[in-house]
This record gives structure tokens, C-alpha cells and sequence, in this order.
């Protein structure tokens, strides 16, 4: 899908038919945004504008170069979008191109609420967009301040998980995989800053804006610096709540091997004491050690004095334990 925008009658007029290039000149346009732009546009568009657009290959590259360059007749600027699906992030790559004429060509494969934001601004002050510098810087900002709603969205959602940790008597898997998603969400927003970063001082450093563009840039810059900052204590704070479930976890398993051993070690004597009596030696006079009811029966004192010295091993065990405080 195609839409252009056009200057007439002194207010912006949304088109969606490629056939009014063939009437129309750069002075008419500011803005051409492409939608899934199939092959027959985007050819309408490359003939119109006389220069190539940037190729899905081209727009996914991670070299600085290739998120902003200019060339002799155009400036070629690669940005990376955010789309929200549940509690993670999906990047999706847009080109913006802006002729030597001031007219802007952006082409994406997904909708963004960035856009709709941007053309709500144009529709509503279109005066303050008088070329389609002025329409990328815009949207540059509306998306900064997406970013900036997406920080604290993450921000927040790190803060539910630490008291979420704090109330919680046992660490599971669930834990541990939301907070490594939580990272994985911090580290691609992290980039996605960066990457708006490394566009903001190109623009910067060009000399083919507007000058009245440079101030709001100024300010672009500084928000993005805040975003920055907070990205990474964000960033920072996943480390240390990742290293204090680590290390509650490694609590838990530490209790459960104490009383592992702390039983081991209770039943120690009783085993030395069951293995000593199953020797089966010639001379064990305990064997024969009675104790005769006056009903007749026979009572084994050698048994009843093994299993009692047993008791008592195992009892004084647990006193020297207790004394100690180990238990």
C-alpha cells in the first residue's frame, strides 16, 4: 500500500493512487509512505523520485553506514521499530529516504502506532511541516517518545518481578525465564536506543537540514542520553536480581543437602554399630544374654542392647549438633 501526501490549497492531502506522479512534481509532495509496498509500486515510486530504494537486506545491516548515509542526491536513514507482542518485543527493520527536493520516502513492513501519531501531527499542524525533513525529524521524535513508554514499561515489569521474588518462599523455572526474558527485552530496547542514537548524530552532523531542525535535535539527543541511562539500570538491576535468585536458589539446595548430611551423620553410629554385630564372629556373648518372664519367655537382651546403644549413639549425636548449633 501506498500513501502520499500532498501540499494543496494550503493543507495536507492523503492519496493512495501511484498514477498521480505523472501530474504531480516535487514541489507538490512532502511525504510517500510505503506499506508493504508490492513491486509495481515500489518501481512507480523509484521512477518518480529517480533513485533506488534500499533493499530489505540493505535495511537489516547493523554496520553505522548503513543506519545513516548520504549520497550526491539523497540521505539514506535505516531504523529499527519495536512491535509489542505479549511480554517480549518484535524488531522490525524501516528506510527513509529524503530527496535533494525535500520529499521523504518511508518503507515498512509493519503498521506502527509511530506513524499514525506523526501523520496526526502533520494533519493538525501542517504548517510546521513544510518539507520532508521536518516529517523524519518528527517521527524520529514521536518514536523516542514510544521508546521512552517502552523503558518504563520494562522498568515497571522489573519491579513487579523483584517484589514478585521477594514474596515468594521458592524460586522456580518460571522465575528464572522471566527474568531472562526481561533481559533479552532490555538488550534489544538497549539497541534500539543506540540505533536511534547513531541516526540523531548523523543528522547532527549534516549540513543539508533545515536550520530551524537543529534545536528540537539538541533535545532529541539529550532524551536519548535519559533513555540510555535508564536502560541500562534497568539492565544493571536484572543482573542483581538474576545473582539474588541464584543465590536463594543455591540457599534452598544448601538446606536440602544439610539435612541430607545431618541425617547421614545421625544414622552413622547406628551403622557402625549394625555392621559391627553382623560380623558374625565365633565369640559374641551378647548372643546369649536372657532374660527370662515368669511366663516362660525369653527375653534377648543382646538385641534390646544393640538397638539401645544404637538409640543412644544417634541421641547423643543430635545433642552435640543442637550444642553446637548446627541444627
Amino acid at each position: 500500500m501506498i500513501t502520499i501526501y500532498l501540499k494543496q490549497y494550503n493543507k495536507i492531502i492523503r492519496n493512495a493512487d501511484p498514477a498521480l506522479f505523472d501530474d504531480l512534481g516535487y514541489d507538490d509532495i512532502l511525504w510517500i509512505d510505503m506499506l508493504q509496498p508490492t513491486i509495481k509500486e515500489q518501481k512507480a515510486v523509484e521512477n518518480f523520485m529517480e533513485f533506488s530504494l534500499q533493499t530489505r537486506q540493505q535495511v537489516e545491516e547493523i554496520e553505522s553506514t548503513s543506519k545513516y548515509s548520504e549520497t550526491e542526491n539523497t540521505i539514506v536513514s535505516n531504523s529499527n521499530f519495536f512491535v509489542p507482542t505479549g511480554e517480549s518485543f518484535v524488531v522490525e527493520p524501516v528506510s527513509f529516504t529524503l530527496s535533494n527536493e525535500g520529499v521523504l520516502v518511508s518503507v515498512r513492513q509493519a503498521e506502527f502506532r509511530t506513524f499514525r501519531e506523526a501523520e496526526k501531527r502533520l494533519q493538525m499542524n501542517y504548517r510546521s511541516y513544510s518539507t520532508g525533513y521536518h516529517i523524519f525529524i518528527s517521527l524520529l521524535e514521536v518514536r523516542i517518545d514510544y521508546d521512552a513508554d517502552l523503558v518504563e514499561l520494562v522498568s515497571k515489569q522489573v519491579s513487579t518481578l523483584s517484589k514478585d521474588i521477594n514474596s515468594e518462599e521458592a524460586i522456580d523455572k518460571e522465575v528464572i525465564h522471566r527474568i531472562n526474558g526481561l533481559q533479552e527485552s532490555t538488550m534489544l530496547l538497549r539497541e534500539n536506543i543506540f540505533d536511534r542514537q547513531r541516526v540523531l548524530s548523523g543528522v547532527l552532523r549534516s549540513e543539508r537540514f533545515p536550520n530551524d531542525i537543529y534545536p528540537r535535535l539538541q533535545l532529541m539527543i539529550k532524551d536519548v542520553n535519559s533513555l540510555i541511562n535508564h536502560a541500562d539500570f534497568s539492565f544493571q538491576r536484572l543482573d542483581y536480581i538474576q545473582d539474588a535468585a541464584l543465590g536463594l536458589i543455591n540457599i534452598e539446595q544448601n538446606e536440602l543437602v544439610k539435612i541430607f548430611s545431618v541425617a547421614s551423620v545421625i544414622f552413622m553410629p547406628a551403622t557402625l554399630i549394625a555392621s559391627i554385630y553382623g560380623m558374625n564372629f565365633r565369640f559374641m556373648p551378647e548372643l546369649d544374654w536372657t532374660w527370662t518372664l515368669p511366663n516362660g519367655f525369653e527375653l534377648p537382651l543382646g538385641y534390646l542392647f544393640a538397638i539401645g546403644l544404637m538409640l543412644l549413639c544417634s541421641g547423643l549425636t543430635i545433642w552435640f549438633f543442637r550444642y553446637k548449633k548446627w541444627l
